[in-house]
C-alpha cells in the first residue's frame, strides 16, 4: 500500500526513502520529502536576506543544501534530520557569498576572514554590551590586530559601484565623470622644468636651431637659408645639440 503525504510526515518520509528501492517510488518519495521540509531552507535562506543578495537566490541555493542533505540523511545512525540539514544548508548559503557574491577576487582567506569579522561583529556587542573594537575582534577570533584590519580593508571588494552612478542630485553628473583621465602634459611636466636649465647650457646659436626646428616647426633646409649655411651642417649641429641635452638631463 502506497503512503500518501497527508498520513506520513517529514521524518516518516526520509525513513521511508532510506529503505525504498531506485524506481519511481523512490523519486516519488525524495520529491515529498523536499517539499515537506521545504519551510526548513525558506527560513534559513530568510536569515541572510537583505545582505546584497536576491531572496530568489538565497532560496535557490538552500534547496541546494536540503537536497544534498535528504540525500546523504541516514536515519539509522539515530540523529535528528533538522541537526543534520541545517548545516549543510548554511553552509551551501555561506559558500555562495563566498564564491560568487565579491565584486573582485579576493583570496578565500580574505573572504572567510571577512565573514567571521562580521558574525564577531554581530555577537560581541551582546556579550560586551558595547561596541566590539578591532582588539576585541582579534581576540574573539584568536587573531592579530593587523589581520582584522586586513580584513576590514578586505570586504571593500565585495561590492562595487557603477560608473554610472549618480552623484549629483539632479543626476547629471556620475561617478565615472569625476575619475582622472590620462594626461600626458602631465607626463611631461617635470621633464619641461628640467628642459630649461638644459637648454641654457647650449650655446645661442645651438639654441636658436634647436627652437627654429622644434618650436618654429622649420625644415633643415629652411634653417640653413636663414643661417647661411648648409642643410648638412645643420644637420650635425641639431645632432650635437640634442646629445648636450641628453646627457644634461641624464646627469640631472
Amino acid at each position: 500500500m502506497t503512503l500518501t503525504t497527508t498520513q506520513v510526515d517529514g521524518a516518516e518520509l526520509l525513513r521511508l526513502l532510506a529503505t525504498a528501492p531506485t524506481g519511481p517510488e523512490r523519486t516519488r518519495l525524495r520529491d515529498e520529502a523536499v517539499r515537506a521540509w521545504l519551510p526548513l531552507a525558506q527560513h534559513l535562506a530568510h536569515r541572510y536576506s537583505g545582505r546584497g543578495e536576491p531572496d530568489d537566490d538565497l532560496l535557490q541555493t538552500a534547496m541546494e543544501g536540503l537536497i544534498k542533505a535528504i540525500d546523504r540523511f541516514d536515519p539509522h545512525r539515530g540523529v535528528e534530520f533538522a541537526g543534520f540539514a541545517i548545516p549543510t544548508v548554511l553552509g551551501e548559503i555561506r559558500r555562495h557569498f563566498r564564491d560568487r557574491t565579491w565584486s573582485i577576487r579576493v583570496p578565500r582567506r580574505m573572504q572567510e576572514l571577512r565573514m567571521a569579522i562580521t558574525e564577531a561583529g554581530n555577537v560581541l556587542p551582546q556579550l560586551l554590551g558595547r561596541s566590539a573594537t578591532v582588539a576585541d575582534i582579534a581576540a574573539h577570533l584568536a587573531t592579530t590586530e593587523e589581520e582584522v584590519l586586513e580584513g576590514i580593508e578586505g570586504a571593500r571588494a565585495y561590492s562595487a559601484r557603477s560608473l554610472s552612478t549618480p552623484v549629483t542630485e539632479d543626476g547629471t553628473t556620475s561617478l565615472g565623470d569625476l575619475l582622472g583621465a590620462h594626461d600626458h602634459d602631465l607626463e611631461l611636466a617635470e621633464l619641461r622644468i628640467a628642459l630649461g636649465p638644459a637648454m641654457a647650457a647650449l650655446d645661442e646659436r645651438e639654441r636658436m636651431i634647436l627652437s627654429l626646428r622644434f618650436y618654429g616647426n622649420l625644415t633643415q633646409t629652411e634653417i640653413a637659408d636663414r643661417i647661411g649655411v648648409s642643410q648638412m651642417h645643420i644637420s650635425r649641429l641639431i645632432a650635437r645639440a640634442l646629445a648636450k641635452l641628453r646627457t644634461a638631463l641624464n646627469a640631472g
